[in-house]
């Protein structure tokens, strides 16, 4: 599906950074980033601008292609790695910040990734997050339609025991991405530290 999401020509999700991230980048401490499902690469190369040195990892080889174009018309480098997140292996102390922007998952595999997530941050590295709520479904903006993919305050804190959570909010705002996510929009976004 994703491979055929992003063959055409134009950026399914358009080529500039998700508002949330581009608000709050700077309280990921400088140093290593993981893009977690990164797709046509918007978000690694918004990273990349600011300083950091990012990695994004996405099941879709053509999505990455498209990220490495990305990123090359901007002027910077992204580390690009075709995986597929169900048994990507994040290490140990290794990471800096992790941002996971609309990364439908289902609940099992995510609960599995987000304990990965947490192994993988350093000391006082933070994990940035927007996803759509179950409340989304209504919209019909975006995200699917599985309510099993999306998340909520109470998933998350549960399933990202052992970060503190510096934000933690379920809101609607409007979601204007490319022509996959556009209109309102019910999102939960996380800032959390290790």
């Amino acid at each position: 599906m994703w491979d055929e999401r992003y063959s055409a020509d134009e950026y399914a999700y358009g080529v500039k950074p998700n508002r949330f991230l581009e608000e709050n980048f700077s309280y990921i401490p400088k140093g290593k980033v993981l893009s977690l499902a990164e797709g046509e690469g918007r978000n690694a190369v918004f990273l990349a601008k600011q300083g950091y040195a990012v990695t994004a990892v996405d099941a879709s080889l053509v999505g990455l292609n498209k990220a490495r174009k990305l990123a090359e018309e901007n002027g910077v480098v992204i580390e690009c790695i075709h995986a597929d997140l169900a048994d990507f292996e994040l290490g140990e102390n290794q990471w800096d910040g992790v941002v996971s922007i609309f990364c439908p998952l289902p609940s099992a595999l995510r609960k599995s990734l987000y304990h990965r997530v947490i192994a993988g941050l350093k000391r006082n590295g933070v994990f940035l997050l927007e996803a759509y709520t179950p409340n989304q479904l209504k919209h019909g903006t975006g995200g699917g339609s599985s309510a099993d993919t999306m998340q909520t305050k109470e998933t998350l804190s549960l399933e990202l025991a052992g970060l503190k959570f510096q934000h933690l909010i379920e809101l609607e705002r409007e979601v204007i991405e490319g022509i996959y996510h556009t209109g309102l929009g019910a999102v939960v976004q996380v800032i959390a530290t290790k």
